[in-house]
């Protein structure tokens, strides 16, 4: 933090799991597994409060509308004294919170786990319960938001070799005419290898783009030309099993075509008390933003947001900058 490269910022000193509004004005993210949404402003940094006009149990996931609304990801009722069943599928639910601001978000009556994936372009989403993915469409009655023709697309044990009956999260849908959902499925002998995947929606086929049956590979944000995507991965330290991988993340951009190629963007786990996670990717392909957090804390949980310049960063592609060392 005292001495970053010169073209990554931090933007906030706390908060995790970020969005970008679609302008590329504002980023949205959550204070804290299972608190409230804030939204900051990229220019000035002022922080907004989303959710402080109702009474709620805390959210898990905070992501724009392409009409501006946002989709939220909450359990209706929190336990402290057993915090993690809120963040279970069973229990966690999707809202739709209007962008006015005017009212408690709306109940869309499904379950979620993890996070869903949210359109750019259109009222879609994606998400997965159980051991399936499902999709469908947000639209309002009278104002009012609901789901609707929403089904299942496939289930894990569609999932090609070595990735059959794994755990999955959906992450985006593909820049472009949107007919292809990026998500990644993890499991494994050790339990934590990950693979991230393409399900064209059209073909009813899968594409495996990471290609790496031995490492963590996470999707995380897609970049707005379609053609690569940010992942989290342990690729420099490949030997770690089990939840030693989680202390050694650091960020990789993936070419989503058939080369597995990936160029690693953070070093922050070359100073093994830290780690880098959590990126997306501004619709205008200018910005990144993830979080940095100390290495053992659990998966979510980070110490603040930082803004990276890509073009600065692309300029010094290869070179291990201050902070880095």
């Amino acid at each position: 933090m005292d001495d970053l490269p010169d073209y990554i910022t931090p933007l906030t000193y706390f908060g995790q799991r970020a969005d970008w509004s679609h302008d590329g004005d504002r980023v949205l993210f959550i204070e804290k597994t299972f608190g409230d949404v804030y939204e900051v402003e990229v220019a000035t940094g002022t922080i907004r409060p989303m959710t402080h006009h109702f009474f709620h149990e805390g959210f898990v996931r905070a992501l724009y509308l392409s009409n501006g609304d946002i989709l939220l990801s909450g359990a209706k009722n929190f336990d402290a004294n057993d915090p993690w069943k809120s963040r279970d599928a069973r229990n966690t639910e999707l809202w739709v919170l209007k962008k006015d601001l005017s009212s408690p978000p709306t109940p869309l009556g499904v379950h979620c786990k993890e996070g869903p994936a949210v359109s750019r372009k259109k009222m879609n989403i994606a998400w997965a319960l159980g051991s399936t993915i499902y999709k469908g469409e947000i639209e309002y009655d009278n104002g009012k938001p609901k789901l609707k023709n929403w089904r299942p697309l496939f289930t894990s044990g569609d999932l090609p070799s070595p990735a059959k009956g794994w755990d999955m999260e959906t992450q985006n849908f593909r820049p472009g005419n949107e007919n292809e959902l990026i998500f990644y499925a993890c499991g494994g002998q050790f339990g934590f290898q990950a693979e991230v995947f393409g399900y064209d929606m059209e073909k009813k086929e899968f594409i495996n783009y990471s290609k790496s049956e031995s490492t963590y590979d996470e999707a995380e944000g897609t970049f707005p030309d379609g053609l690569s995507i940010l992942v989290e991965s342990n690729r420099h330290r490949p030997k770690y099993k089990g939840m030693k991988e989680f202390l050694t993340l650091d960020i990789y951009k993936l070419k989503l075509d058939d080369s597995g190629e990936l160029e690693r963007v953070t070093f922050f786990t070359e100073n093994p008390e830290y780690k880098a996670s959590t990126p997306v990717v501004s619709d205008d392909g200018r910005f990144m933003v993830f979080q940095q957090s100390h290495a053992k804390e659990h998966a979510g949980k980070r110490r603040g947001r930082h803004l990276t310049e890509l073009k600065a960063w692309e300029k010094k592609n290869g070179t291990r900058s201050a902070g880095f060392k």
